[in-house]
């Protein structure tokens, strides 16, 4: 389902590992192996207009034509340290894309991101920019990650998440609307503490193990 710049994926294997994703009982391992097989398949969406062009292909039978992507460059920001958990994900499906990093944490008292690390590829500019966070959530971290990202000069930047929240999405729709955004799951909302409902916990601390 496709609504302004909110697409929302609900293919039954996306929905199926995203129950999975929810279950209190699901340990590290297979946490983590699904949140970066759902970044997989998320990444397949989001790359599903990728322009191509026509080569031809010597076969061992004969000479055929065929589609490759004409020439736009990828890279992917995930904003630490959740966003590390989907990038297997989609570097396996991308593997010539350059990384970037966004190292942000939410101020406890404020909720409000705190930067701490910041590098990304020279040619950022020069390249399609797809930013990983398995939640959105208030949306503060992806505004202040798509900001910097365009700071750098780039001008076509993806979001994909796995859930997310209205008010994270409406937030960062208002503040960058030309950022299209994937999710799994739009969630009813947040609790007092910033964290989405019914959500999964904290994908980092449920990611890495340091719950």
């Amino acid at each position: 389902m496709q609504k302004e710049s909110l697409v929302l994926v609900e293919h039954p294997l996306v929905q199926h590992k995203l129950a999975l994703l929810r279950d209190k009982n699901t340990g590290t391992k297979e946490f983590k192996e699904m949140v970066s097989e759902i970044a997989t398949l998320m990444c397949y969406e989001a790359t599903r207009h990728l322009p191509t062009e026509e080569v031809e292909v010597e076969t061992p039978m004969a000479l055929s034509k065929a589609r490759v992507l004409s020439g736009r460059k990828l890279a992917f920001v995930p904003i630490l340290r959740a966003g590390l958990g989907m990038l297997e994900g989609v570097a396996h499906l991308v593997p010539a894309a350059k990384v970037g990093h966004i190292g942000m944490y939410r101020d406890p008292d404020t909720l409000n991101p705190v930067e701490y690390y910041n590098k990304l590829p020279r040619d950022i500019a020069e390249r399609d920019v797809i930013v990983l966070d398995p939640m959105l959530a208030t949306g503060g971290s992806a505004v202040d990650a798509v900001t910097l990202i365009k700071k750098r000069g780039a001008k076509t930047i993806q979001f994909i998440g796995i859930i997310g929240a209205p008010q994270g999405v409406e937030r960062l729709h208002k503040e960058h609307p030309d950022v299209t955004i994937y999710l799994a799951s739009l969630d009813e909302g947040l609790d007092a503490n910033g964290f989405i409902l019914p959500g999964l916990g904290d994908a980092g601390d449920r990611i890495f193990g340091t719950q």
